[in-house]
């Protein structure tokens, strides 16, 4: 699953460890996500959607191909 937590973080100008704090969660484990490595659970997901004020369909996307 791809997503696009980084580019619409660094748009807002939000660090990894702010969006962290925010949804409760490590800055580790936003870097883990932000790399594909993690795949979030789905509260969380829903978390760092409205966070970065987008639904969840638009910050995760199945790998083109």
């Amino acid at each position: 699953m791809e997503n696009r937590i980084r580019v619409l973080r660094k748009e807002k100008g939000i660090s990894q460890e702010d969006l962290a704090k925010r949804c409760g969660v490590s800055r580790q484990t936003v870097n883990a996500i932000e790399n594909n490595k993690y795949d979030p659970t789905l509260s969380l997901a829903f978390r760092l959607a409205g966070e970065l004020g987008v639904t969840v369909d638009e910050l995760f996307r199945p790998p083109e191909g």
